[in-house]
């Protein structure tokens, strides 16, 4: 029995009707996520040219193994559980006691929290967005005015959406209304100027900022603070350093203007003038490389293009020589 619904047989076909009504802020969204239209753009690339061998900067994903000393803790806590000492049910809800008990003592200790008021989630990003629902009631209405940066990680701007917090898409602008654009560029280091900034209930703020990875301040605070935690991926922290620092050079070598590359293994780089999706169509058809448009990010976005340093040291290495060749 489905509640609040009427089934109706029509010959073969089956339909239903229901009073729950549909979110309407969902048909605000624009027509897709980022990285599957890139994804899209580059099944059509491989159809053209079937024997092309692509190279991968946009989205980021890892390509090196995770340290031995992780893997082998890793396998003994699985290995654990099929003993009667070791085994667990469910994990503890806040995360592991000890790991909280760390970065209480190592990241706030100045400021006395407790392990207890603590957590450990599975990404500050899922989190960022779960807090919009506090802020809208449960029928959708906007209760929040929010301001955030020109351009940053999609899924803070897309929740707004989805909980009615924006108004809608304007093609002209590539901005949602009801939400106030803070103005972020090269000329103020990627981080608005609050003293310009209209008093609202909300500011989101992505730092480091994604794309830019650029930092609000020198001391940005890690889980790696934590003894024994750097140590651990060092090796392989400094391996996608490397990557970036030899993308970067290799970049800023043919004029172009280039940010980031130092504080996570991106590289945000400029193209007056050119709108970002023309830009990676044209890199991609010259190249065969994927790079990830600006635009995607805000419109702040426009004119610059986000690299990922993510890869095989020879695949860093073979996209720097064939950029190379085509700007040169």
């Amino acid at each position: 029995m489905i509640p609040q619904a009427r089934l109706e047989i029509q010959k073969e076909r089956v339909v239903c009707h229901t009073r729950v009504q549909r979110n309407v802020n969902l048909e605000k969204l624009q027509n897709g996520y980022l990285f599957p239209e890139i994804s899209m753009h580059e099944l059509q690339h491989i159809r053209k040219y079937p024997d092309a061998k692509l190279i991968n900067l946009g989205i980021g994903d890892t390509t090196e193994p995770i340290p031995d000393i992780v893997a082998v803790s890793m396998a003994e806590y699985a290995h654990a559980l099929s003993t009667v000492e070791g085994y667990r049910g469910y994990g503890a809800e806040q995360g592991n006691k000890a790991l909280r008990k760390a970065i209480a003592e190592t990241l706030y200790k100045d400021v006395q929290v407790k392990d207890s008021e603590v957590f450990v989630s599975d990404g500050s990003q899922c989190d960022i967005t779960r807090l919009q629902y506090c802020t809208c009631s449960d029928n959708g209405i906007k209760t929040a005015e929010i301001v955030m940066e020109n351009f940053m990680t999609q899924a803070y701007i897309d929740t707004s959406v989805i909980i009615g917090q924006a108004g809608d898409f304007e093609e002209k602008s590539g901005k949602f209304g009801n939400i106030e654009y803070m103005n972020c560029g090269p000329q103020n280091n990627f981080f608005p100027d609050l003293a310009k900034t209209r008093r609202t209930d909300i500011i989101f703020f992505c730092s480091p900022n994604n794309p830019t990875v650029y930092v609000t301040d020198d001391s940005p605070r890690s889980i790696f603070e934590i003894p024994g935690a750097k140590e651990a991926v060092c090796s392989v922290v400094n391996y996608y350093k490397e990557n970036a620092k030899i993308l970067l050079e290799t970049l800023a070598s043919l004029g172009l203007k280039v940010y980031g590359g130092e504080n996570a293994p991106y590289v945000w780089v400029h193209f007056p003038g050119s709108k970002s999706w023309d830009v990676f169509d044209y890199i991609l058809e010259k190249t065969h490389i994927i790079t990830v448009p600006g635009s995607g990010f805000g419109p702040g976005g426009e004119e610059f293009l986000r690299m990922s340093t993510f890869g095989h040291r020879e695949t860093i290495l073979e996209a720097s020589k064939r950029l190379k060749n085509l700007f040169s």
